[in-house]
């Protein structure tokens, strides 16, 4: 029994391994909410064009929204 017909050998319907990014077939970091089907790599860098504004508070309980990929992480 060769190495290629053990590593798929049964079929994945249900749980981690039958799921994956939609764009980038990644397996890991998956966002299922809203049906998204994205990871979150591919969440970040299409989040804009999908509507998803990020709110932000202040110390004051106020919300002001930002778009996700446009703020300038310091370290």
């Amino acid at each position: 029994m060769s190495h290629e017909s053990v590593w798929n050998s049964r079929p994945r319907n249900y749980g981690k391994g039958s799921r994956s990014c939609r764009v980038c077939k990644h397996t890991a970091g998956l966002i299922r909410k809203y049906d998204l089907n994205l990871c979150r790599q591919c969440f970040r860098e299409k989040s804009k064009d999908i509507g998803f504004n990020k709110e932000k508070q202040d110390g004051e309980g106020n919300e002001e929204a930002t778009e996700y990929g446009n703020e300038d992480w310091q370290d």
